[in-house]
């Protein structure tokens, strides 16, 4: 374990902030109503806003939406191809004490901490949502950081590079992913789908928004029982 992390996870475990704060922050972190939900309506305000620079903006969107899919599945990928990292919360070689109360048998033991697939998700969209409103998406970027990535590092969930490392990944695939090669050629197909289909469009749209605030949770524990009974 490098040092960089030791030093912060064991200052941030003997950060004591009271019951209530602390269970806020838990409760930050656990919610999905701080996860992302405060973030996906942004897009779709962008979406709506109708001037001279519609079309772009909708690119935009189209693009932002993409780029947080595909930092979701790197995310999920990375953590299954790369050596297993034990999150501090149940690290033995720590012996510290956090701010939360998570069970020894929970489903996060077997889920390797790095990177963090928080940080990416979310950081991609702040990004997208900053490179078409600098002033809210400053303001998105610092939520994505205060009530996303740290509430995580303070209970145990991720190492501070596994947060620092996964919001890089996030900010460079939406970055790729908006530049206008790259946003012209993935966006035209779906704004056709847009203009021929507007009510499906907006009901698949809405769906899709959905599972990114979830993370497609409740999708892939249904995949998983499925094959358990294969």
């Amino acid at each position: 374990m490098n040092s960089f992390d030791t030093t912060i996870e064991t200052y941030l475990s003997n950060v004591h902030l009271g019951f209530f704060l602390t269970h806020a922050i838990q409760a930050i972190a656990d919610l999905y109503t701080f996860k992302g939900l405060l973030l996906i309506p942004l897009l779709w305000c962008m979406w709506f806003q109708s001037d001279e620079r519609s079309t772009w903006r909708r690119e935009m969107v189209i693009a932002t939406i993409l780029s947080g899919v595909l930092a979701l599945f790197i995310g999920r990928a990375l953590t299954h191809w790369l050596p297993f990292r034990v999150r501090p919360v149940y690290s033995s070689e720590l012996n510290l004490q956090f701010a939360t109360s998570v069970s020894k048998d929970a489903l996060l033991t077997s889920w390797s901490s790095f990177p963090s697939d928080h940080a990416m998700l979310w950081m991609a969209i702040a990004t997208g949502i900053f490179l078409v409103w600098r002033r809210i998406g400053l303001l998105a970027l610092a939520y994505t950081v205060l009530f996303i990535c740290v509430p995580r590092a303070y209970l145990g969930f991720h190492y501070p590079t596994d947060l620092i490392v996964g919001a890089a990944i996030g900010i460079v695939i939406t970055y790729a992913m908006t530049r206008e090669a790259v946003r012209a050629r993935t966006s035209a197909v779906f704004l056709r789908w847009v203009e021929r289909y507007p009510g499906p469009s907006a009901m698949l749209a809405f769906v899709l928004c959905l599972e990114l605030v979830t993370q497609f949770d409740e999708l892939r524990k249904l995949a998983s029982s499925v094959l358990a009974h294969i």
